[in-house]
């Protein structure tokens, strides 16, 4: 009886620290997911800044006709 209590408290701490880093890991993810959401939304920014400019230039280039 006292073997199989000390097992299941084993088993019991090793699930307790299981949880305990994946809580950890989630919250490394969801800071890594933000700092890349945070860079997608500068980069897609920069590429209709851009976009724009190279439209602006192109309608002022002279006609070849």
């Amino acid at each position: 009886m006292d073997t199989e209590l000390k097992s299941l408290e084993e088993e019991v701490h090793y699930l307790v620290k299981l949880y305990q880093d994946t809580c950890i890991e989630n919250d490394n993810l969801r800071q890594q997911l933000a700092d890349t959401s945070a860079r997608n939304e500068k980069l897609t920014e920069k590429i209709h800044i851009a976009a724009n400019r190279l439209d602006s230039l192109l309608s002022n280039l002279p006609d070849n006709e």
